[in-house]
């Protein structure tokens, strides 16, 4: 909730719900956060509660940002490497918005959320590979780092787009680079940009009924550490949320 607005702030008002995206400057485990009117903040969707729309902005501004990289549009055929993490439940919701033929890898325990999140096929990494049946893809957006560089380019369309969301180690940005300079497919990697706007339209989509937010777990904000302790597994299920104790 916005406790305060300075005088020249037109775009917020004392009481207004908001969410928004700290970025670099990092600063949300906090009851209180001081933010610029013009930075990465918007009235939080209508119909989400403040632990749902917490889970929205870092995981969904990088799955939209880098689908648009990927030139997205309909009919596109997607490949969502982790698609049952923070990024990827995210990104198949959105390849799926934007008219997408959605195929979302996961484990064993996500393949039924996977699915119901709208993925037209579920891949069970523990049980097959991705890499067996063939299909060329115009995007394969790896969300957790783990998908293996050759295979992917070989299952490009020729003119497709392999995103990595997490950063990479020097001799895969390098790959990249040959792979982008000697072929019509394309490596993208790098980071996201907060803005308003995004978050202004994933707000749209959210009260639309086109989007929503997996949470796995919640912890009080005195129990930050522990959270972290659990993200740091590698197991969790879309998003992890810290509360704040009300009054």
């Amino acid at each position: 909730m916005v406790e305060s607005a300075g005088s020249s702030v037109t775009r917020f008002k004392p009481g207004d719900a908001v969410y928004a995206a700290c970025g670099n400057g990092f600063g949300a485990y906090a009851e209180f956060k001081c933010l610029p009117e013009n930075g990465a903040v918007a009235l939080m969707p209508a119909n989400m509660t403040f632990e749902e729309a917490a889970a929205v902005p870092v995981g969904a501004y990088t799955a939209l940002q880098f689908l648009r990289k990927g030139s997205i549009q309909s009919g596109s055929r997607v490949l969502v490497y982790g698609a049952s993490g923070s990024v990827g439940t995210y990104a198949v919701q959105l390849a799926k918005h934007f008219g997408a033929e959605v195929t979302g890898v996961c484990s064993t325990s996500n393949v039924e959320l996977v699915r119901t999140l709208g993925a037209d096929r579920v891949i069970d990494y523990t049980k097959e590979s991705f890499m067996d049946d063939g299909s060329a893809y115009d995007i394969i957006f790896d969300t957790v780092g783990k998908s293996p560089f050759e295979a992917c380019i070989k299952r490009l369309a020729p003119r497709g787009f392999y995103l990595r969301a997490v950063h990479l180690s020097p001799l895969p940005i390098v790959r990249g680079l040959w792979t982008n300079l000697t072929s019509g497919k394309k490596v993208i990697g790098g980071t996201m940009k907060e803005n308003a706007e995004d978050l202004m339209c994933l707000k749209e989509l959210i009260e639309a009924g086109r989007l929503h937010s997996v949470i796995d777990r919640r912890y009080p904000l005195e129990q930050a550490a522990e959270a972290h302790r659990y993200v740091e597994q590698g197991h969790k299920v879309g998003n992890v949320v810290l509360t704040i104790r009300q009054g």
